[in-house]
């Protein structure tokens, strides 16, 4: 699957660019045969997210880890809840520790703010959307913990959908040959066009744009985009979206709201380990 040839292949750039040649402190001075318990414990209050990767990070260094994790992904935490209980290798053990809180931290950070904002949306139809603005080669990892956070995916990348923006509109010589011309060379793709005026929203949606992107528009002008659209195509408002903005925008109608923020700006919750040797 593509998905798992990212997951390793992110797995191994981690371990290459933290461990490399091998954990010369661990290696000197944890013999061969030493094995330890290790308890990952949360010190925030958030949504956990990253579990299983932790878990194929430990078993690089040892293949016959035991992993006994209390939550899922998704799963609510607080403060001092046990995360995961790990038993093995010692060396094992310290040397995949930052690495696994590296990718479980942000992880459940992201899914901690997606949660929030979802919270926000309760009540309306509207649904929260990612971005593709990840951290460079995380993305798949990002957008996973979007959707244990309770999010959607918009599109992974730029081969699964056609997301028409202001430079493409501007070389194709407008919105319509734009949509034409996407819709000649790639058959069957969903189409989404950018607009920032009820002139270019009309545009879209007469020219058969399968979503219309609101950017950067005032909640007033949203509003009346999503009457001219009356449900002829999808709506996603996007642009400067706070976690104040949400619930004003939610009411004007929107399908979507996408906030680069989930993504772009994460605050990692903060996740100890405790490593206590078998005697």
């Amino acid at each position: 699957m593509k998905n798992e040839n990212l997951i390793e292949k992110i797995i191994s750039l981690a371990i290459e660019e933290d461990v490399h040649t091998g954990d010369i402190t661990t290696n000197s001075l944890i013999p061969v045969e030493k094995m330890a318990t290790a308890l990952m414990t949360a010190k925030g209050e958030g949504v956990v997210s990253g579990i299983e990767i932790a878990r194929r990070v430990f078993e690089r260094f040892d293949k016959n880890i035991k992993w006994s994790p209390f939550v899922k992904d998704g799963d609510s935490i607080r403060r001092g809840d046990p995360i995961v209980k790990v038993e093995g290798s010692f060396r094992a053990l310290l040397t995949g520790e930052r690495i696994s809180l590296n990718i479980l931290q942000r992880m459940s950070g992201i899914a901690t703010a997606t949660s929030i904002c979802v919270k926000e949306l309760s009540g309306f139809k509207t649904k929260l959307l990612d971005t593709r603005k990840t951290a460079p080669g995380m993305r798949v990892l990002d957008k996973m913990a979007v959707l244990a956070g309770g999010g959607e995916n918009h599109r992974i990348g730029l081969y699964d959908m056609a997301l028409i923006k202001d430079n493409h509109i501007r070389v194709a010589g407008g919105i319509s040959k734009a949509v034409m011309e996407v819709r000649a060379n790639a058959p069957g793709v969903k189409i989404e066009v950018e607009t920032t005026n009820l002139q270019e929203v009309m545009e879209a949606v007469e020219s058969g744009a399968d979503i219309v992107m609101l950017d950067n528009m005032s909640n007033e002008e949203m509003a009346e985009a999503v009457k001219v659209i009356n449900n002829r195509s999808k709506t996603e408002a996007s642009g400067n979206m706070s976690l104040e903005r949400l619930k004003g925008v939610a009411a004007t109608g929107v399908d979507f709201i996408s906030v680069g923020a989930l993504t772009h700006s994460v605050v990692a919750l903060d996740i100890s380990m405790n490593i206590i040797p078998v005697k």
